[in-house]
């Protein structure tokens, strides 16, 4: 059991390393961390003492005054390594540096002071130290306007904003999930390194990132027809969008019958080049299904006869969404990536409901953790 600690847990990265560390309960002990811990020595003794690895995330990254982000990061750096010695503790310590060491600013240079102070503690006491170099991370849950481009694109597009570009370089990109992967396999392996570069996973150019989303808008926020996903990049780009749907707003999405004297005709699904499983269940009155997540899968429950209420809650948090469905005005829910989710009856007769999931069950590999909403 390797015991886990993640400053600046309460982040964008850090929440997701969290959860992610979270479906591994027999290998990994998470050590709580707050942010207020870094202003109270006698918490962060405490957390340093009781970690066999901390990742260490806490930082700003974009400030008004550069000299202040500086000063800053430096400080959280030597505030760690001040409680590491006072402990006399020597935990394998991940640095999340960034590629912008390379570039000239104080932002970059904050970066490289830090690895390098972390170093230096790391050789003097014979600890071990990853200096983790970062392409651009994205996901679901960043900031926009300050994360990513593509946080910041995703909710502008959702929340019927315009977006610009600045500068359309290209990036080298990076999911969060693929990276917290990479922190864990660090950790399993005790991979020690000044500098190790994290592999990004693809590239594009900050257009082509742009045309992707407002594809998205066009097509499956207007209409609800899920898109071509020919890569896994695709998939990951398409999931980090769904993210900043306001889905108290978005969901229910109704669904058009088509009626006639022989009955009616409801299209659930329209996808484009995606293939996966279709499925259907019944439920009797009062019954829950469900309780679980999902990492990687989108999946659709659309409701086709009888009452539910589909409830969400991301993990990590304890807002619960709640959601009425009736085959009577037929509609479905998507659900997001890390949130847990259930369906329950709650008409009189037997509900059947409809689901469709982008690829089909493997035991060897569920992507379904249980956890109650």
């Amino acid at each position: 059991m390797i015991r886990l600690g993640i400053t600046g847990q309460a982040g964008f990265i850090g929440t997701h390393l969290f959860s992610l560390a979270g479906t591994r309960p027999d290998t990994f002990e998470r050590v709580p961390f707050e942010d207020a811990f870094f202003d109270d020595e006698v918490k962060l003794r405490a957390f340093v003492r009781n970690c066999d690895a901390i990742v260490h995330l806490a930082a700003v990254n974009r400030h008004p005054d550069p000299q202040v982000l500086y000063e800053t990061n430096i400080a959280l750096v030597d505030k760690l390594i001040r409680a590491m010695e006072a402990e006399q503790v020597t935990p394998h310590v991940l640095f999340a540096s960034s590629t912008q060491e390379a570039r000239e600013n104080l932002y970059g240079a904050s970066k490289r002071a830090g690895r390098a102070l972390l170093d230096a503690w790391a050789r003097r006491t014979g600890a071990k130290f990853t200096g983790c170099i970062i392409p651009n991370v994205f996901g679901p849950h960043g900031r926009p306007g300050y994360n990513s481009v593509v946080a910041t694109f995703c909710h502008q597009l959702t929340h019927g904003e315009m977006p610009h570009i600045d500068v359309d370089g290209e990036l080298r990109l990076i999911y969060v999930g693929d990276l917290c992967q990479t922190f864990l396999k660090l950790i399993e392996e005790g991979k020690a390194a000044l500098e190790f570069r994290v592999p990004y996973t693809g590239t594009r150019k900050v257009s082509e990132l742009l045309a992707s989303f407002k594809r998205y808008t066009r097509d499956y926020f207007a209409k609800g027809i899920l898109p071509a996903l020919p890569t896994p990049l695709d998939l990951q780009l398409f999931n980090t969008y769904r993210g900043y749907i306001d889905h108290t707003a978005f969901f229910p999405f109704p669904l058009e019958p088509h009626t006639d004297p022989r009955g009616s005709f409801v299209e659930v699904a329209r996808i484009t080049g995606l293939g996966g499983q279709f499925s259907f269940s019944t439920t009797h009155p009062g019954i829950t299904r469900g309780n679980h997540y999902h990492t990687r899968k989108i999946e659709r429950f659309a409701v086709i006869q009888g009452r539910a209420r589909i409830e969400l809650r991301r993990i990590g948090t304890t807002e619960k969404l709640s959601f009425e469905l009736d085959g009577a005005h037929p509609a479905f829910v998507d659900m997001p990536v890390w949130y847990t989710h259930n369906i329950t009856n709650i008409g009189e007769d037997e509900l059947l409901t409809l689901f469709w999931i982008n690829e089909p069950y493997n035991p060897e590999n569920p992507d379904t953790y249980f956890e109650e909403v």
